[in-house]
């Protein structure tokens, strides 16, 4: 679990975020949305200990990220996961190279240890035979796979994953999407998503926090979006035509379920 406290960061006297609270549970997958420039990569890096809260708390299992020593930050990088928006994998390695690259880097054990672990995660995100070849001779799919694999190599407490569904077309969107959800219960990972993708939102948003101009202006599931009246959220969500009709449909259904009970 990840709690946040009341946290802002400024650059250059612009309060970019603005006293922003929530709380990421474990086991679940938490996503962070909001337009270009309402704050949500800022917040990420917040999270990732890549920028410093100006003031504020951020606890990992409740051991707050800016007392921790060094050493307890060493040890907990070892413990996030990430999934870049490019994938950024490495051109010159392999699938299974590339994979295994997090333990050779930050663990002892033995190379063929580590080549077990990489085959298992290769086979849990349903990669196989695919261990020999480079990140030009996949598509992008099968590269979002071996981000994935590559972030969860470890056994980590978090997986934080920034636009993973970034120039992928519907249907595989859909497939990183419920895979990223299966391997967070089935790991009890707190998963954190920055995404712009509403399919995303509706599919396996179970803790969502929309923040505008720096402010968390609402926060809420995949159920309650659909039915909220905040202003700022349904004009960010439902600006096209297809998720208009989404919410009434979902409007109406509620309406005769409340009526027949």
């Amino acid at each position: 679990m990840i709690e946040v406290q009341n946290i802002t960061k400024s650059f250059e006297g612009t309060e970019v975020l603005k006293g922003i609270s929530t709380v990421f549970e474990k086991g679940k997958t938490n996503l962070i949305i909001g337009q270009s420039g309402s704050g949500k990569t800022v917040f990420l890096k917040c999270l990732l200990g890549l920028f410093e809260a100006d003031s504020g708390k951020i606890l990992f299992e409740g051991k707050r990220l800016k007392k921790m020593s060094v050493k307890e930050r060493s040890v907990l990088r070892q413990e996030m996961g990430m999934v870049f928006q490019g994938s950024a994998l490495f051109d010159s390695m392999t699938v299974e190279e590339n994979i295994m690259f997090p333990m050779q880097m930050f663990t002892q054990k033995k190379n063929e240890e580590i080549r077990d672990r990489a085959n298992s995660v290769i086979k849990r995100v349903n990669l196989v035979n695919a261990n020999e070849k480079f990140p030009d001779e996949i598509s992008g799919g099968m590269k979002k796979r071996v981000a994935i694999a590559r972030a969860i190599v470890m056994n980590p407490k978090y997986l934080f994953c920034d636009e993973p569904n970034s120039g992928l077309d519907p249907r595989t969107a859909i497939l990183i999407d419920n895979l990223i959800q299966e391997i967070t219960e089935e790991y009890n990972i707190t998963t954190v998503i920055n995404t712009h993708d509403m399919n995303s939102v509706m599919e396996i948003g179970e803790k969502i926090v929309f923040l505008q101009n720096g402010i968390k202006a609402w926060e809420g599931n995949n159920k309650e979006i659909f039915i909220t009246e905040n202003e700022a959220v349904t004009n960010f969500v439902y600006s096209s035509d297809l998720f208009k009709k989404v919410r009434l449909a979902y409007l109406e259904e509620d309406k005769r379920g409340s009526t027949s009970a």
